[in-house]
């Protein structure tokens, strides 16, 4: 095998939330008066909450003092953690599933690095909750993606040394951390356009073929 672990990103990979992170961040939005779209809303993917809280205040005209930003990203998570509540073992797609089964049965250690501090919440709802070897997760990072901090965390959980396991990811931001963190990466979604990554795939299941 060319790799002893995979480290899948959560959001977009292993399930989608994206339209309720959206709906919450546009709440916010709404109520400070600040524009806010889709394709804002695209740029906050595998960024931190208050790293893009500030994204979001970029169309905002007032002033937030440091305390009013953190209540401000509260009521998003707490809006967002609401709409979470309606996920179930149906978001999770029997590809996914059936394609991480494949590569634990091959023995590899799998975990997550997500910059998520809802990570097990979500892994939870979809039925995964104690399915992964190892969680690095916004909880236990201090810097987001590009930044390689979340990935390098993942493999020490998971007693690896990086250039043993397999970053996947569907954001840029997530490739140029696992290349920063020194792992081949593996991308799907918005990432598989850019060459960044070592693999590029066109199906979930094709991870198959990267790791024999």
């Amino acid at each position: 095998m060319k790799y002893q672990g995979v480290i899948f990103d959560l959001d977009g990979v292993i399930c989608s939330t994206d339209h309720y992170h959206y709906l919450a961040w546009k709440a916010l939005a709404d109520r400070l008066g600040a524009y806010f779209d889709e394709e804002i809303n695209n740029r906050l993917r595998g960024v931190s909450r208050m790293a893009s809280l500030e994204i979001v205040l970029e169309r905002y005209d007032g002033t937030l003092t440091q305390e009013e930003k953190e209540a401000a990203a509260e009521e998003k998570n707490d809006r967002y953690r609401e709409l979470l509540k309606n996920m179930s073992p149906a978001d999770l797609s029997a590809e996914v599933k059936e394609t991480l089964d494949a590569l634990r049965a091959k023995g590899l250690l799998l975990g997550i690095g997500s910059s998520s501090k809802n990570t097990r919440f979500i892994l939870g709802q979809i039925g995964l909750g104690d399915y992964f070897d190892k969680i690095s997760d916004g909880t236990n990072i201090t810097r987001s993606k590009p930044d390689p901090e979340v990935f390098l965390k993942a493999a020490e959980y998971l007693g690896l040394e990086p250039k043993d396991c397999l970053v996947v990811e569907d954001a840029v931001a997530g490739i140029q951390a696992a290349i920063a963190a020194g792992m081949d990466s593996a991308a799907v979604g918005d990432a598989a356009k850019s060459d960044l990554a070592t693999y590029r795939l066109h199906s979930f299941r094709d991870l198959l073929t990267c790791v024999e």
